[in-house]
């Protein structure tokens, strides 16, 4: 498998999907994200980068409401989803089949291969066997997993390596039907090969969904994103076209953060 090469396109080529405007986000007196506002454009990958307890998986978090069971969290301001405020006119379980989750560390459900993809669109009602099978196969030829388990699908997922596990969960997430994926990490636990097949995955997966992803891989997110957005203690300092950003940032302080000084 080669390079990772995402294909590059005028910024205003896609039109907005997700939009932040002025969010603020409180834990407790604590203020984590403060006066952030992005938009995030249909089918394009757009990566969160900055150090540590920076802001960038608490607003990947609030994209699907995931801070609503945080004790003491506040939330002021306004995300939209193609144009709907998703804190007033989402019900959560609309929102979470419309933008779904892939975290740092795989977590299969302890269940089969089949199972673990056809989880949703079961919660969403459908029972017949035919339609399920066909559900399982695509989510799984499009998380490129297809042709390595189509043998054993009742076997437990939990057997699967770490690679084969973060792309079986993808699987699961794409089985709703999502209008966006948010990653967070997708990568940190994987060996290099797996790393880059999910890469080139997620560069394949946006012909169909919108990708927000965070990580802590400059180098990943130069390969894969559209757009990077700068965050630090809390605040969006710099969202811009990936190359634009890595080779001309407009703030020092990601000029900083690029090159090491700090982070």
């Amino acid at each position: 498998m080669g390079q990772v090469v995402p294909e590059s396109s005028p910024r205003d080529e896609h039109p907005v999907c997700l939009s932040v405007e002025h969010l603020d986000l409180f834990y407790g007196d604590h203020h984590a994200l403060k006066d952030v506002s992005i938009d995030i454009r249909e089918r394009e990958i757009t990566s969160f980068i900055g150090p540590s307890g920076c802001g960038k998986s608490t607003l990947l978090r609030c994209f699907d409401r995931m801070n609503d069971m945080v004790k003491d969290c506040r939330i002021e301001g306004k995300i939209t989803l193609d144009g709907d405020d998703i804190y007033q006119d989402y019900n959560v379980t609309r929102l979470r089949q419309q933008v779904g989750m892939v975290f740092q560390r795989p977590n299969p459900f302890p269940m089969s291969i089949y199972d673990n993809v056809a989880y949703g669109p079961r919660g969403l009602g459908i029972k017949s066997r035919s339609e399920l099978d066909g559900i399982v196969e695509e989510s799984l030829k499009r998380a490129a997993l297809w042709d390595e388990v189509k043998d054993k699908l009742k076997q437990s997922g939990l057997g699967l390596s770490g690679g084969q596990q973060q792309r079986m969960c993808i699987a699961r997430a794409i089985a709703v039907k999502p209008r966006v994926l948010l990653m967070d990490e997708p990568t940190s636990a994987l060996d290099p090969v797996s790393t880059l097949m999910v890469e080139q995955l997620a560069v394949e997966l946006k012909e169909n969904y919108t990708l927000v992803v965070v990580t802590h891989n400059m180098q990943q997110a130069s390969r894969i994103s559209d757009s990077v957005a700068f965050f630090l203690l809390g605040e969006l300092v710099e969202h811009a076209p990936t190359k634009e950003l890595f080779s001309a940032p407009k703030d020092k302080r990601t000029s900083d953060y690029l090159t090491g000084r700090f982070g």
